[in-house]
Formats: C-alpha cells, sequence, structure tokens
C-alpha cells in the first residue's frame, strides 16, 4: 500500500468527520417526520424559492422518477405546492409553502442546538481552533460548488 500524503489523511479524516456529523444531526430531525432526502430537498426549494423538477433532481444529484416521489410526498405533507410554468405549461414548479418553510427552519434550529451543544462542551482553546478550521473548510468548499 502507498504511503498517503498528509493532504489526503486530512480529507479523509474531514469525510469521515463530516459523515458522522450528519448521521448526528439527522438524529435531530426525526423530531419533524422529513426524511433526510425530503428535508434536503425542501432545503433547495426553499432557498431556491421556485424551481422544477429537472432543477431540483440535478442539484439533489437524483433521477427525476426518484425526485418525482420525492416531490409527491412534499406535496402530500404539504409542505411544497406545484404549479404550472407561465410561459411553458409543460413544465412544473415548485415553491415551498409556508409550512414547509417553517418546517425547514424549526429543523435547522433542532441541528444546530444538537451541535452547540457539543461545541459548547468542549473548551474555548478548542472552540477558537473550530472556528479556524471552519474558514477554511468554507473556503474549500466555496470553491468546489
Amino acid at each position: 500500500m502507498a504511503v498517503r500524503n498528509e493532504s489526503e489523511k486530512l480529507a479523509e479524516s474531514l469525510h469521515s468527520a463530516a459523515i458522522r456529523l450528519l448521521r448526528s444531526v439527522r438524529r435531530a430531525d426525526e423530531a419533524g417526520g422529513l426524511t433526510a432526502s425530503r428535508l434536503s430537498a425542501l432545503s433547495v426549494i426553499v432557498f431556491r424559492r421556485e424551481i422544477t423538477l429537472g432543477e431540483l433532481a440535478d442539484a439533489e444529484q437524483v433521477r427525476p422518477p426518484t425526485m418525482t416521489r420525492i416531490v409527491n410526498a412534499l406535496e402530500e405533507q404539504q409542505y411544497i405546492k406545484k404549479s404550472a410554468d407561465e410561459k411553458d405549461g409543460r413544465l412544473i414548479r415548485i415553491a415551498a409553502t409556508a409550512k414547509g418553510k417553517r418546517e425547514l427552519i424549526s429543523g435547522r434550529a433542532r441541528r444546530v442546538q444538537l451541535l452547540a451543544g457539543q461545541i459548547r462542551s468542549v473548551g474555548a482553546a478548542e472552540q477558537e481552533k473550530l472556528s479556524a478550521a471552519l474558514k477554511t473548510i468554507e473556503k474549500i468548499a466555496a470553491r468546489m460548488e
């Protein structure tokens, strides 16, 4: 096995930590009754304000039939509404309802509070290191988008 360089070791550790964090905060989502895929789609819809099914499938990196099932479930739960595109009636536009926006905001608050509790449990020096590391992670994430 080849010796890995420091960048690869850091990347592997960051990847593992990110997955573990996401799994942990998903437990807070169970209170809202949304699956991870539905919550992720709802987030895209809320922040894009209005989107087509194809655009949403692309954003979530899934096939349109998979996204259709997710969108139908979100509509059934009254988190989103569909409407025909004004210029092209074949296109369906998807937008969040007030209920959908509230659920996204409350779900985010639950996840943030869970993380904040864990961050408070480490000392000030560790929090400063985390803050510095996050700046670098945000730069890397921005370049990858």
